[in-house]
């Protein structure tokens, strides 16, 4: 990328981390739990805002996940809240953006979307439940407006979603955007969390009963052009042809 310098680090290693921090004014901060594994993210999470404190950096905004509240039993949310606690501990000056569902979900093959979003999730949190959606080009942006804005954005936790639409509403824009329902592979739970374990089967089960506030009007606060569903499916009616 242009403009752009690649320094290598390991997250388990802070010795790295703060050689590959020193001298960076601002520092976006997300780790991964389906490759490391929850505990490792939390050691991973912990082990950046311990770099980014010793180093001076002066804007973390944090990439977390879920309801923000505790007891879930979501490994992938209960280990974000442990990392944001470790960096308010530390005073350090944090922007927490926290999506719930990316648009991705419904169309990236990465994340088999005819198997989780469009047969399991809707079978173990409901086909009605509400959904808060993001595009992950608006959380870019939302991202690149907390840098430029820090004195808004630091101290803030921000629930993030451009639109909420059910599993089933979602499946009907689809079918009147691409002119076919999309695809859908039936797959046991069992055989899905052999796979990819049991987080997200938790995380489903939980949003079927759980409570937790849907507010919208922050985000188009900060970026008033956040695509709805229907939008964001109209702009990538190309690239979801064969799915």
């Amino acid at each position: 990328m242009i403009g752009a310098e690649v320094i290598q680090a390991e997250l388990s290693d802070p010795r790295s981390l703060r050689s590959a921090f020193a001298g960076a004014h601002g520092l976006y901060s997300v780790q991964n739990p389906m490759i490391s594994g929850v505990d490792a993210e939390i050691v991973h999470g912990k082990n950046v805002a311990d770099a980014a404190r010793k180093v001076g950096v002066h804007h973390l905004v944090y990439g977390s996940a879920g309801v923000g509240v505790a007891g879930t039993g979501v490994g992938s949310w209960e280990s974000k809240l442990a990392v944001e606690a470790h960096m308010k501990a530390l005073g350090l000056p944090v922007t927490v953006l926290r999506p719930m569902a990316f648009m991705e979900l419904m169309t990236d093959k990465t994340f088999f979307p005819a198997v989780s979003t469009w047969h399991l999730m809707p079978k173990l949190m409901g086909a009605n439940r509400p959904v808060p959606w993001l595009c992950l080009d608006d959380f870019g942006a939302i991202t690149a407006r907390a840098f430029a804005d820090p004195e808004r954005f630091i101290g803030q936790d921000i629930k993030l979603a451009s639109e909420v639409q059910t599993l089933r509403e979602c499946r009907v824009i689809w079918r009147e955007v691409m002119g076919r329902p999309p695809g859908r592979f039936p797959m046991p739970v069992w055989a899905f969390e052999r796979f990819v374990g049991t987080d997200l089967t938790t995380m489903w089960r939980w949003l079927q009963t759980g409570q937790f506030d849907i507010d919208t009007s922050q985000t188009h606060a900060i970026l008033p052009t956040a695509a709805t569903v229907r939008q964001w499916l109209i702009r990538h009616r190309g690239s979801t042809k064969n799915q």
